[in-house]
């Protein structure tokens, strides 16, 4: 395929963009949300994970699941430590081949794609720890994400700007990022994920770190995600606060298997979802009920 051209700047294979007369290496989990590939037009108003398994060396993380995530929802995606949550999240967003299954969007099935191909499917991803670009601006670092689904360098820098708004973050915008506090860090990698226009969100843990109030900040502006975009979302965290209020179902896993899937109030009353995961997240002082 060669360069992918843009406007001022250029985007190639070899998984480097050249913004601003830099050159940004988005190899590995950089890549994710900040590239794009033009796959044709076709339905994707749904996320589909089909009996998805991922094996390593003899340890099944991941058993046999099935979820579907619709635009303009949210699913949440709970379950204990090591119970394969971020490992999902890894097999959807290409940065680790499943041992069998399949993901789809909509009716393309893109199992085994590269992560930059996935993304362009306008499928967003922040991390458990944050994967933003420390020596770019905050600015850049949202601009990066539009300028990799092809949006020009204007277009790139008002999305950019508007998401610094929404986000009340433009007194930072000329700060390297590498620079804000972590709560600011974690902002940013949302508004980041958001500057693809993404059809879907892939959440790991956006609340870990946070103070109460920065949760509550998060909270508001992953709910007004889905009012102001329509993507879908799929969230993984342990905030069950920020689960219960944000989340339309959901699904949870144990020792990677499915145990429940439902909405909110089917699902804090599963005896298993109790027994498994509930029951130890009270124990630990964590709220499980809106």
């Amino acid at each position: 395929m060669g360069l992918m051209h843009m406007p001022g700047d250029f985007l190639n294979e070899a998984g480097e963009l050249h913004l601003h007369g830099k050159v940004i290496g988005l190899s590995g989990e950089g890549v994710v949300g900040m590239m794009s590939s033009i796959e044709g037009n076709s339905d994707l108003s749904k996320l589909i994970v089909q009996r998805v398994t991922k094996d390593f060396a003899g340890l099944r993380a991941v058993d046999d699941v099935s979820l579907e995530v619709r635009q303009g929802e949210v699913l949440g995606l709970i379950g204990p430590n090591g119970s394969g949550k971020t490992t999902l999240l890894n097999v959807i967003s290409g940065l680790l081949p499943v041992s069998g299954g399949h993901v789809l969007v909509g009716e393309i099935d893109i199992t085994g794609w590269a992560p930059h191909r996935i993304a362009g499917k306008r499928i967003g991803r922040t991390f458990q720890t944050v994967h933003l670009f420390g020596a770019l601006t905050v600015l850049e670092n949202i601009e990066v994400a539009a300028v990799g689904v092809g949006m020009s360098r204007r277009r790139a820098g008002e999305r950019a700007q508007s998401l610094l708004e929404e986000f009340d973050m433009e007194r930072t915008a000329a700060l390297p990022a590498g620079t804000l506090a972590f709560g600011q860090q974690r902002r940013v990698e949302v508004a980041r994920a958001l500057a693809m226009q993404p059809h879907f969100m892939l959440l790991d843990e956006p609340a870990a770190g946070l103070n109460e109030r920065e949760c509550d900040e998060m909270l508001g502006l992953l709910a007004s995600v889905r009012e102001k975009i329509g993507c879908g979302v799929l969230v993984v965290d342990h905030d069950m606060r920020l689960i219960m209020r944000l989340c339309d179902r959901i699904h949870v896993l144990n020792y990677g298997r499915t145990i429940a899937e439902g909405t909110c109030e089917e699902v804090s009353q599963n005896p298993e979802v109790i027994e498994a995961y509930l029951g130890s997240a009270e124990e630990e002082g964590e709220v499980v009920s809106a």
